[in-house]
This record gives structure tokens, sequence and C-alpha cells, in this order.
């Protein structure tokens, strides 16, 4: 094994890791340093708000309402309360809402849970990592939710195309998770510089929330400098829509890394992933008869196999699903004993690869293929990291914890 695989490996296994509106139902607590002072949301966001400055905790799921925009400064902690179910916390950002979340390499936004002791002093320190959560504690609360009216390809139950439906993790009794339309210009808002940590509280038999997930969004919004850390589910899954994503880090997700639904017609650029479960990559197209393609390019994977069984895919795309993937280098370690982690499950008729590459052997490369051991044009063994890390990515908690250094 090389010195970056057993590195990446080191890493996980030693480490295991303002104002608000008035109609805002907000209760100040002092129930410990970390958390003093804290303002609590637990009504939706109805009018222009503003969070700056105070450790402010998600008392429930709290929708930012159409027509109303949330604006969050650098150096911000968000904390979700503990719940399952109906009660798990998450904030929304509805169809027709934005939220203005602009953090900095210097001091960025940190949506977290309650028992993170993370302070805003820490972040102003330049101390990213939390103080008491190791980096796969995973499922302590709910994620964040973005919604737009950007196409997506949906169909109902009788396979009748569908423009608008419930994002899963909200109940459809609460109009605010609706997503889908027709403007795929649609502007959300700006999401830069955000860690989201140590989320995903399972809903449902099966069914948890993902870290960031994206419904529906359009190019307007503006969102790069993404770290999921620690999702009980997926790290960041998109259902349709046109947004473009960027400079992303997906660190430790439950389920899969990156995940692609409804005919998602954007690009993820510039991206590094370190899963220790699920697939790296869920590529699932078109559910109606729209289809679109979407492009994901120059990242680094690591497929951490040493604390866990063989499961999930390196890549797992359908037929359905056009995708370009490009400059993308897996590393290792690739298999569990003898047994390889398959790099897709047969279907890659719409799939394009291109310097795609694995850290292994020319004579293993097929083991990583699917059952026949056919290669893709554009798939070949050796490579090289291919996510540029520095002077991006290193802001991150995965950065300063070494991780990053393939």
């Amino acid at each position: 094994m090389n010195s970056r695989i057993l590195f990446a490996s080191a890493i996980l296994a030693t480490t295991l890791f303002a104002a608000c509106s008035s109609d805002d139902e907000v209760t100040v607590i002092d129930d410990n340093d970390d958390n003093s002072d804290a303002v609590v949301i637990s009504s939706n966001i109805t009018e222009d708000t503003e969070w700056c400055g105070n450790v402010y905790v998600l008392g429930s799921r709290v929708s930012v309402e159409a027509g109303a925009t949330l604006t969050i400064c650098p150096g911000t902690i968000i904390k979700g309360e503990a719940g399952t179910g109906v009660n798990a916390t998450a904030l929304v950002v509805a169809r027709g809402a934005k939220i203005m979340a602009e953090g900095t390499a210097d001091a960025p936004i940190i949506f977290t849970s309650i028992a993170d002791e993370i302070s805003p002093d820490d972040v102003a320190a330049g101390n990213f990592a939390s103080p008491n959560l190791n980096p796969d504690f995973n499922g302590l609360w709910g994620g964040l939710i973005v919604l737009g009216n950007a196409t997506i390809s949906a169909s109902n139950d009788n396979d009748e195309d569908v423009a608008e439906v419930q994002i899963e993790g909200i109940p459809t009794s609460d109009q605010n998770g609706l997503y889908g339309g027709n403007d795929d210009a649609d502007n959300s808002g700006v999401l830069s510089h955000i860690s989201i940590r140590h989320g995903g509280s399972n809903i449902g038999e099966g069914n948890e929330i993902n870290g960031l997930t994206l419904g529906g969004v359009g190019t307007g919004t503006v969102i790069n400098n993404i770290e999921v850390v620690a999702n009980q589910d997926d790290g960041i899954e998109w259902f349709g829509g046109t947004v473009n994503v960027s400079n992303v880090v997906v660190w430790n997700a439950g389920d899969d890394a990156i995940d692609t639904d409804q005919a998602w017609a954007g690009t993820l650029d510039n991206f590094v992933v370190v899963t220790p479960s699920g697939s790296c990559f869920e590529l699932d197209g078109p559910e109606g008869s729209y289809v679109a393609s979407h492009t994901i390019k120059n990242g680094t994977v690591v497929a951490i196999t040493e604390s866990r069984t063989i499961g999930g895919s390196l890549i797992d795309v359908d037929n359905g699903t056009p995708v370009f993937m490009q400059n993308i280098h897996f590393v290792g370690p690739l298999k569990d004993g003898d047994e390889y982690l398959t790099m897709t499950d047969d279907e890659t008729a719409n799939t394009t690869f291109e310097n795609v590459t694995f850290a292994v052997d020319a004579a293993d490369l097929p083991l990583l293929m699917e059952q026949d051991g056919a290669v893709p044009a554009g798939v070949s063994a050796g490579g090289t990291p291919q996510a540029n890390v520095a002077g991006l990515l290193g802001w991150t908690w995965a950065g300063q914890a070494g991780g990053l250094n393939f």
C-alpha cells in the first residue's frame, strides 16, 4: 500500500472521527459555555432576516418561506437540536426564498449538532474542527435543504410527467417541501464556505436527510466551497435542477457521497470524496420524459475500505443517466481481502469517461469493472490526484486534519 493510502486510512482510523424577524419564535439559552447566549429558532422565517455573531439553534424544522431572504454572516454557527421522524431538525429554503450564506476561508459558516462544542471563538481562532465530536459521528440532526423552481424529471404513480414534487425528508403536509418548475435560471441565493456536519437524522424506515439537498435549484444560485462531514445519508444529493457546484469535500458519508437524480443538468467541478461506506457516486437519471445530462469533473476519490465490508460501488450509474465524468482519480485501497469494489453496475451506455483513473496495476483494472471485466473508453490504471486542493479546500475540517494530503 502506498504512503498516501496509508495516510488517508490512518486519518480515518486515528481521528474517527444577529437579529431575527419579529415573526420568529426566539429563545435565548445559556446552558453551557459553548452554547451560551445561543438564539433558538423554532418557527419559520417569513421576512428578511439576518443571523450574525451568535450560535443559532434550530429547535425544529425551520423553513425560509417564499419571499423571504435569510442572510448568514461569516463565522456564524448553526446547531440543530436532536430529533428524528417529524421532529428532525433541518433548515429548509423553500421555492421563492433565498439564503445568502457567504462565509470565507478564514470564517466559514458551520452547520452542526447541538452536541458539538465548537464556538464562534474557535472559528475566529482558525480552529474549524469539532472539539468533542469525531468526524464519523452522524445522525445527530437533519441537514440543509435548498429548493427551487428549475426543471426536474419526475412522474406520478400513473407514470405521467409532473413539474413539481415533494422533497424527501419533508412531510407532504408541508408545502415548503415542494420543488421543481420551469425557471432554469432560478436564484435561491448563495452558499459559500459552508461546512455541514453530523447530520442525517432518520425520518422513517431507511430514510434519512442528506447533508446538502438541492431540489430543482437553478443556475442563478451560487454554490461553492462546501464541506459535508459525517452525514448519515448522502453527502450531497441533487434532484433535477441546473445549479453548478464547485470546490466540494465529502468526508465520511454514511451512504452515497455524491448522488444525482431526476435529470440534474449542472456541473460538479473540483471535489474530494473520502468515503468508508456506500457508493462514491450514485448517478440516477430521469424519472419522467425530460432528459438532461450532467458533468462531474476534476475530482479525487479516496475509497477507504479497511473500515468497511464491500458495499456500494465506486460508480453506480444506470443506463438512463447521460453523464460526463472527466479527470477523476480513485485511490485505494480499492478492495476488501480478495473482493474488489466495482466501478459500475454494467449500465454505462450513456456515460462518457475521459481521464478517469484508478490507482491499481493495469492487470487489476478489469477487476474493478463490471462482471465481464470490460474497461470503458476513457478509463485507465495509474493516474494522479485531480482535485485542486491547495488554496481551495484547505479551509475545511478535512483539510485542517490532513485528510486531503494525497
